[in-house]
């Protein structure tokens, strides 16, 4: 896989990285990668298909992530998504929530390497986008640099080449999902010694990455950044790295609302409504003149049962 594809992503995030969410975000970068939210592979079989793994083929580059642990069904809904139209298939393992646990799959399942490369193996064997995987640098008392060298010796058996690593360890029982992203220490050290050990595999770097200056500093160190919450909350540093990146982005942000009234607009004419889609547009402004009005205009009227496109434009700061 090219190691200029990753060199910035936006993060899978439960209840945020929509469909919606993934078309914003792709008229404020045009090239950045983008990740579904997790899909298990229960839900991707037997689920309903189209609202699951449904997206515009605007939103390209995105990857569909996946949630499993067993071989055979995550090749199945791998296919799925490939031929949905899927760049690449992910396999999540790094989850910690209960509810992953239960499934066993996310974050537990780095203490079963070897089933993680099984599960890879399949995946890459019933589809031909690439396959990849994201992970933690360890779990629970498994936190060693040994261990996660280790394990991504196992894991890249299976043939894939690219980790996404989020830099920081996951405790299962303890902490819940929103502490395992802000508790356990980072060392992106450690993921800076991966890219210098493994010469042939591709490092993404996640976690705690939220400023232009921070992200262009750890690219001299790894392939790839990927930006979870700062790319939510300030959805406009998308275009602020992304240009020093040498990306094509938007010139401005009325640009990207714009454009967003017209996706809104197709959207409500198809059943939708428009909270559905400014629910993602709240950050648009962040930190510029006039962002509380804007998102004060949006919160207070974006539910109502009348709430149209027009909206937004009208929301626009001035």
């Amino acid at each position: 896989m090219d190691k200029t594809s990753h060199r910035l992503c936006v993060a899978p995030m439960m209840d945020w990285t929509d469909r919606h969410c993934r078309y914003f975000h792709r008229q404020i970068n045009a090239e950045a990668f983008l990740y579904t939210e997790m899909v298990t592979t229960g839900a991707a079989i037997h689920g309903d298909r189209d609202r699951l793994l449904g997206f515009n083929q605007a939103e390209c580059p995105v990857a569909l992530q996946l949630g499993g642990s067993d071989p055979d069904a995550l090749a199945k809904a791998a296919v799925l998504g490939a031929e949905r139209g899927y760049d690449e298939i992910n396999l999540n393992v790094g989850c910690p929530s209960d509810r992953v646990q239960k499934g066993r799959f996310g974050a537990c399942l780095m203490k079963e390497p070897a089933l993680v490369a099984e599960c890879l193996s399949a995946m890459r064997s019933a589809v031909t986008v690439p396959v990849t995987v994201k992970t933690r640098i360890g779990v629970d008392d498994l936190d060693s640099e040994a261990f996660l060298v280790e394990f991504v010796e196992q894991v890249a058996e299976s043939g894939v080449t690219t980790f996404i690593i989020h830099a920081r360890k996951a405790w299962l029982s303890g902490l819940s999902p929103k502490q395992n992203r802000e508790i356990p220490p980072l060392y992106y050290d450690r993921v800076h010694r991966l890219v210098e050990r493994f010469e042939h595999l591709h490092f993404v770097l996640n976690g705690g990455v939220v400023e232009v200056e921070q992200a262009k500093s750890e690219l001299d160190s790894v392939h790839g950044v990927m930006l979870g919450r700062a790319a939510y909350q300030n959805p406009w540093i998308l275009a602020e790295l992304g240009q020093a990146l040498g990306q094509a982005v938007a010139y401005s942000r009325s640009q990207v609302v714009e454009a967003m009234a017209e996706y809104a607009e197709a959207h409500l004419q198809g059943g939708g409504r428009l909270q559905q889609i400014a629910r993602h547009m709240l950050g648009l402004f962040h930190g510029q003149p006039g962002a509380r009005g804007w998102r004060q205009k949006l919160s207070q009227n974006m539910h109502k049962d009348d709430a149209a496109p027009e909206l937004l434009l009208k929301a626009i700061p001035r």
